[in-house]
């Protein structure tokens, strides 16, 4: 901010009105402030990580629709084979360990832009 000094001389005329009979103005810029932000490119490139690692998220609600699938085709199958139910389930875990580790790679990713980058 920049302090401004006024100076004014006042005069009595007759009926008792005050009036101004001179004035100086001064201005003075030793006090000013500016305000500081952060750089532009550190600011693009923290939205870049954000954006990035939301992209990269993306893959973990695949990763849901996966496993959801396997346990439903599993229950169709079983439904439709009883006798076969050993190897179904079995066929049904590994599904689910494949399309759970995808998911997990995918946050892994998301969390290497965030914190290692």
């Amino acid at each position: 901010m920049a302090a401004s000094i006024v100076r004014f001389t006042v005069t009595r005329s007759i009926g008792g009105l005050r009036t101004l009979s001179s004035a100086t103005y001064r201005s003075s810029i030793s006090n000013v402030r500016y305000i500081q932000t952060s750089a532009p490119r550190c600011d693009v490139e923290s939205a870049a990580k954000f954006i990035g690692a939301g992209a990269a998220t993306v893959g973990v609600a695949g990763s849901g629709a996966g496993i959801g699938s396997v346990f439903g085709g599993l229950c169709q199958a079983y439904a439709r084979n009883p006798s076969a139910k050993n190897q179904l389930f079995n066929y049904a875990i590994l599904g689910f360990a494949l399309s759970e580790a995808m998911g997990l790679f995918c946050l892994m990713i998301a969390f290497m832009i965030l914190f290692a980058m």
